[in-house]
């Protein structure tokens, strides 16, 4: 899994005006099962994302295609853990097959 820190390289009105497309990217990575969680920082100077278990390659990918980066709106600085330990309920895709 991965944890996925944004941080604003804009004016919060420049991170607005490309909000709709930002969440109807993230409302697509939801569905894919890519990304488990998602939200602002608080104080508001970027956002976090918990993305699922994949190649560290296609994760890039799919970050590159956010319209804060190709606006770049954010940079993204991303975690690679192991999680050991989850609530009974929570169900994550596993890994992909290289």
């Amino acid at each position: 899994m991965y944890i996925v820190s944004l941080t604003y390289t804009a004016s919060l009105d420049r991170i607005d005006d490309a909000l709709p497309a930002h969440r109807d990217y993230l409302n697509a990575q939801f569905a894919a099962g890519h990304f488990v969680a998602a939200g602002p920082k608080v104080p508001r100077d970027g956002g976090v994302i918990l993305a699922s278990n994949m190649e560290r390659a296609r994760l890039d990918a799919i970050l590159a295609a956010d319209p804060f980066a190709g606006l770049g709106l954010a940079t993204y600085a991303v975690t690679e853990f192991k999680a050991t330990r989850l609530a009974p309920n929570l169900n994550l895709p596993r890994a992909e097959a290289s």
